[in-house]
């Protein structure tokens, strides 16, 4: 029996590499869901091709959008690369080189249960007007930056800068980039960098664009995931 509860949108199977224990998650609407071999995402999978910040399930307008952190092996879907946020549908069969995760629409009624028992219940996050940034790129890949000002710049990690965020890499510029929160949301803006700022593969201008849980930021050629809790 299929679960007739709108918001019981999706799970990922996957089975753990040392144990081969099946593993199963279901996705709520709204849920972002992070991938990889660091102990702090949601999916963990302790695995040597695995990168610590491999890949994130965001939810966007009706579905499920897969999106590879710039990971050292690369994420599959049927085994085609992905490059930029791919929509998932059911069955789709997801490969980080070589752990397998399988996407499926379907979640039953015993299945939410389970989740919901064992902790393994991903819904939305809870928009309070905080934030992290988790950078998933370079030297500083792993750090976590918690937003705690109303207003914070980016920029280049020189020998004194006065920005709140330093990023170790040439291609951010002096500074780059500023977060403002505004209604308890984070408006990005570029203070027109030489190498651009990025939301999903999409431009950032001066005009700004709010950021939404899950969204993939990049500074130059660092790349980091927006969390809103």
């Amino acid at each position: 029996m299929t679960e007739t509860n709108p918001q019981n949108l999706a799970k990922i199977t996957w089975h753990h590499p040392d144990s081969g224990e099946k593993q199963e998650f279901i996705l709520m609407e709204g849920a972002t869901v992070t991938i990889g071999r660091a102990a702090s995402n949601d999916i963990h999978i302790p695995e040597q091709h695995v990168s610590r910040q491999h890949a994130v399930i965001k939810y966007r307008d009706g579905i499920f959008l897969l999106d590879d952190l710039k990971s050292a092996n690369g994420t599959f879907v049927n085994d085609v690369q992905v490059s930029e946020p791919f929509p998932l549908a059911s069955d789709d069969v997801i490969r980080l080189y070589v752990p397998v995760l399988t996407f499926s629409a379907a979640v039953s009624e015993e299945e939410h249960r389970r989740a919901t028992e064992t902790g393994t219940l991903i819904g939305a996050a809870q928009n309070t007007g905080g934030g992290r940034l988790i950078i998933t790129t370079g030297p500083q890949e792993g750090e976590i930056i918690t937003l705690t000002l109303d207003e914070v710049t980016v920029g280049r990690a020189t020998t004194n800068y006065t920005w709140e965020i330093g990023l170790q890499d040439p291609s951010v510029s002096r500074p780059h980039a500023r977060l403002t929160r505004v209604q308890e949301r984070w408006l990005l803006r570029d203070l027109g960098s030489s190498n651009g700022t990025y939301v999903n593969n999409t431009p950032v201008t001066e005009k700004g664009r709010v950021l939404a849980d899950g969204d993939v930021v990049a500074f130059g050629a660092t790349l980091v995931l927006f969390r809103s809790s």
